[in-house]
């Protein structure tokens, strides 16, 4: 038997919609009927190998010394070139002539005394951030119009290619460096405050040798984090070849493509894959660039000390030696470039941070930070050949617009273009260099307004970050910290 009672239809209308069969009515304390519920968040898979950012040579480090271990599978002889290396990395060389034949040479012109002074604990360079000198891992190219016989920018007549706030002794230092800041307008972000970006204007002054060439061209860089680079060396041509798109074929808006300099060791033009305009070929040419550049020390790759016809005491100092470091120095530099492991992720199977990844895709970030990619093999680094590694870069060059443009061609890399710089490690900048300063003159003061900076190419990303709910952002930066 069944019983049954008949309502009102007033009070049947009523129940129907206290129970979701229509619009209750608002309770005290409760939000505007307006408001949007909130709507869940897509969260990626994560792939099995994605913890392990640089394959089997991962290394399980979160700590302050995160950026200085060796590869996790290091073979027993690469150990010993990676400490030989090591040793040369943090030695201070001094001017000549000294009792340390093997470590004298040092200037008459330099930035610094050794590696570690601008790539401390080998990680990320830090900015003037106040009314203070620029600290050794801040320097400033110079160049003016024009472009040398193998493409290369062409230096300031008086200062070179790399002006030089320090000297030996009897020597004057070509000056100082002087950074200001200006506010821009704030930069909107959906459901949140607005960011105010600081955009940096830079001078050189108490100059030593006279005035500059009235159209010389200032580019600020900060040093980058050492870590992985071996494998970067390991990624093969073809791969880049295979990612760029110049001509943007498949419609995306991204154009990358890469650069093309010269290897002076084989005498012809090559891809190049390292520093902030992919200008160098390869990590061999990065420390002896650096060792010339940052500390005027010469080597085989480039013998001729960096002074100008106008700098008439530097060229009258003392040498080292022709060249200053030897073979076998320059190759554990080298060496041990190629040997600094990768740490792994933290907290990669976590959904806030798989919800993050998931905004990173949609977002379009991965169009020139690729994820992932396997090394081919790299004769001499056994360890290095043929792993799975996920380095969120494409070594290419893209415009990123005006806003972060230098305004210094380099080989064929434009005053608007730079190298997609990895993220791996990203997410340890502040444990290992206790500052969160990024892009290439670390004008940025943290990974959101790294991402604000970004235009040309990558602006439609930039404002897609900006068009995500607060929540989605969040999961996006969580998602950047764990790498």
């Amino acid at each position: 038997m069944r019983f049954g009672i008949t309502l009102p239809a007033s009070l049947l209308a009523l129940l129907l919609a206290s129970c979701g069969g229509g619009t209750p009515s608002p309770s005290p304390g409760d939000p505007p009927s307006d408001t949007p519920e909130e709507v869940p968040l897509e969260v990626a898979p994560l792939d099995p190998d994605e913890p392990r950012s640089g394959g089997d040579t991962t290394v399980f480090h979160a700590g302050p010394e995160a950026f200085v271990q060796p590869l996790a599978n290091i073979t027993v002889e690469c150990r010993s070139r990676f400490l030989l290396g090591e040793a040369n990395f943090e030695v201070d060389w001094v001017p000549a002539p000294a009792s340390q034949r093997d470590r004298d040479g040092l200037g008459p012109l330099f930035h610094a005394t050794s590696c570690l002074a601008c790539h401390v604990a080998n990680g990320r360079g830090a900015p003037v951030t106040g009314n203070t000198k620029a600290p050794a891992s801040l320097l400033v190219r110079l160049s003016v119009p024009g472009a040398g016989p193998h493409g290369e920018p062409m230096p300031e007549p008086t200062y070179g290619d790399q002006f030089q706030p320090r000297a030996i002794e009897g020597v004057p230092a070509e000056g100082q460096v002087q950074v200001t800041y200006a506010s821009l307008a704030p930069m909107p972000l959906q459901g949140e405050a607005s960011v105010t970006l600081q955009s940096p204007r830079y001078a050189l002054v108490d100059l030593g040798y006279g005035p500059l060439a009235p159209d010389v061209r200032l580019s600020p860089r900060i040093a980058q984090p050492m870590v992985g680079l071996g494998l970067l060396s390991a990624i093969p041509d073809a791969t880049l070849l295979a990612w760029a798109d110049p001509d943007d074929r498949d419609g995306d808006g991204i154009r990358g493509r890469p650069n093309r300099v010269w290897n002076a060791r084989e005498g012809r033009e090559v891809l190049g894959r390292f520093g902030w305009k992919a200008n160098q070929p390869d990590l061999e040419h990065q420390a002896a660039g650096a060792l010339l550049g940052d500390m005027g020390l010469t080597s085989a790759l480039f013998p001729q000390p960096p002074c100008t016809a106008a700098q008439s005491q530097c060229l009258k100092g003392a040498t080292g030696g022709e060249p200053e470091v030897d073979a076998a120095n320059l190759a554990s530099l080298s060496d041990y470039s190629h040997l600094i492991a990768v740490p792994a992720r933290r907290g990669a199977d976590r959904e806030d941070v798989r919800t993050g990844k998931a905004a990173f895709l949609r977002a379009g970030c991965d169009r020139c930070h690729r994820p992932t990619t396997t090394t081919g093999e790299l004769p001499g680094f056994p360890e290095l050949s043929n792993q799975r590694i996920w380095p969120y870069t494409d070594l290419l060059l893209h415009d990123l617009g005006e806003a972060l443009a230098d305004g210094r061609p380099d080989h064929q890399a434009t005053g608007t273009e730079w190298r997609t710089p990895p993220l791996w490690g990203l997410g340890l900048t502040a444990t290992v260099n206790g500052h969160t300063r990024l892009l290439h003159d670390g004008r940025a003061r943290s990974v959101l307004e790294a991402i604000l900076w970004h235009g040309g190419e990558a602006k439609a990303s930039r404002e897609a970050v900006q068009r995500m709910s607060p929540r989605e952002r969040a999961a996006l930066l969580t998602f950047l910290d764990s790498l």
